[in-house]
């Protein structure tokens, strides 16, 4: 695993307190029930202060994030 999808992955794990979150990089996370409404704001906010970037709200399209794969594109293309 790369850099960034290494913090993604800790921070699945620690917004969710699941241990297995994200190890499968293409795992949807909002079908398979690992994100809901409120860990999903919590995960972006923390993806916001790792890699110190902003996603927009208003812009946001979940499924450009449903996977590890999927974020590690959207963090790398708003750095």
């Amino acid at each position: 695993m790369d850099e960034i999808t290494t913090k993604i992955v800790d921070i699945l794990q620690d917004v969710t307190g699941l241990d297995d979150a994200g190890q499968d990089k293409d795992q949807d996370l909002f079908k398979d029930g690992v994100l809901d409404s409120m860990a999903t704001v919590e995960v972006l906010v923390n993806l916001q202060d790792e890699f110190d970037i902003t996603v927009p709200v208003s812009e946001f399209d979940r499924s450009q994030w449903s996977t590890v794969n999927k974020i590690a594109q959207q963090v790398q293309e708003l750095e």
